[in-house]
């Protein structure tokens, strides 16, 4: 797996997983659509600690600078 995703990219992901728990932790979401956001925040974490996103990868975006 080739990075795909830039520093900046990781930070927002990381950035926004740590609101989305927050907000469950505060139970200012809950039900359903906290189950949802938690998921997604899960998928945000591991994807900003692999380095690569596969959704990335299908659209074929590219985040990381790469060297020429």
């Amino acid at each position: 797996m080739k990075a795909n995703i830039s520093p900046t990219d990781k930070a927002i992901r990381v950035l926004s997983a740590a609101i989305i728990a927050i907000l469950y932790y505060y139970d200012i979401i809950s039900g359903l659509l906290a189950y949802l956001l938690m998921g997604i925040a899960i998928i945000l974490l591991i994807t900003s600690l692999l380095n690569f996103c596969p959704v990335y990868k299908i659209l074929n975006i590219n985040t990381c600078k790469t060297k020429q």
